[in-house]
């Protein structure tokens, strides 16, 4: 067996330790092997009761980033080696931060008093605060109906930053790739990747070549519109000659002109949708967001 792994045994029997002294069924209890592997596990803590986390050195600050998450008062239970022999300890997180894993290392974590579900349209107070003005959260859950983001995807989004942290949490054996070429956008999203511990986040300055040759090609790409649209979608269609496109724009002049684009690059099955969202502020008056266009299309 490999260094930092769990057999398929092991994890089977670790289960059924678990579920016997947790006095729960196995279906009640998440896996989740992450051994040398960037997985997202912080997302999968936050929204799950009881998780059993198979861990190797790859993520020997795993507990401090646990206790930065704001897990520092769940229980959890921990012991190191593939066997069970006796060896398991009881502490809170917030106890253990200082602790590196060394070894393979099995996690029970108990989270009862959170909500088993997928959090679409995640409040903005929940991201980093920097130069990005952030699409309200209303939006933001229709966008990610539109992209269809699937457990292995792989997305490239320009100048998206919310979509990305959303994106990430749903494509979790996938890679989301972020474009980001002005500085105080891309140290936001770093300071995003790492509050939410998500892994499978690429970031690159540009879509120029040296840039689009590190990265795997994307399925769809999901663009916040400007005036370099155009070399955007030629790029991208260099990576993946059948891109599925979703663009996103404020500016008429902008939308009144992607018809004839996506005409020019043989992007068919284009439909346009104007989101509008009014809520009411603390005085009971109605205050109107930004009101976006939603333009998609594919290569036919």
């Amino acid at each position: 067996m490999a260094k930092g792994c769990y057999t398929t045994e092991d994890i089977l029997n670790w289960m059924g330790y678990f579920s016997s002294k947790m006095e729960v069924s196995p279906e009640k209890i998440k896996l989740f092997d992450i051994c040398g592997k960037m997985k997202n596990v912080i997302p999968f803590v936050e929204t799950h009761k009881r998780v059993l986390v198979f861990a190797d050195e790859t993520h020997e600050d795993l507990f401090y980033d646990f206790w930065e998450a704001g897990f520092g008062e769940l229980d959890m239970w921990y012991g190191a080696g593939t066997k069970e022999n006796g060896q398991i300890k009881q502490a809170k997180i917030k106890e253990v931060i200082n602790k590196k894993i060394t070894e393979p290392t099995v996690i029970f974590i108990l989270n009862e008093n959170t909500r088993e579900s997928y959090r679409i349209g995640m409040k903005n107070e929940m991201f980093s605060k920097g130069p990005i003005k952030y699409v309200g959260n209303e939006i933001r859950a229709v966008i990610m109906s539109l992209l269809g983001v699937d457990s292995q995807d792989t997305i490239c989004l320009v100048d998206a930053e919310s979509i990305a942290i959303e994106a990430a949490f749903v494509a979790v054996d996938g890679t989301i790739i972020c474009v980001e070429n002005d500085k105080g956008a891309k140290e936001t999203m770093e300071d995003n990747v790492k509050q939410f511990g998500v892994h499978n986040v690429k970031i690159i300055p540009d879509l120029d070549q040296e840039s689009m040759d590190s990265i795997p090609a994307p399925r769809l790409s999901f663009i916040v519109a400007n005036k370099h649209l155009e070399e955007d979608i030629q790029r991208l269609l260099k990576k993946n000659p059948k891109m599925q496109f979703v663009i996103y724009t404020l500016e008429l002049d902008i939308l009144a002109g992607i018809k004839d684009l996506f005409k020019k690059y043989n992007i068919g099955n284009m439909e346009v949708m104007q989101i509008t969202v009014s809520k009411t502020d603390r005085n009971s008056v109605f205050v109107t967001q930004p009101s976006p266009w939603l333009i998609t299309g594919e290569v036919l």
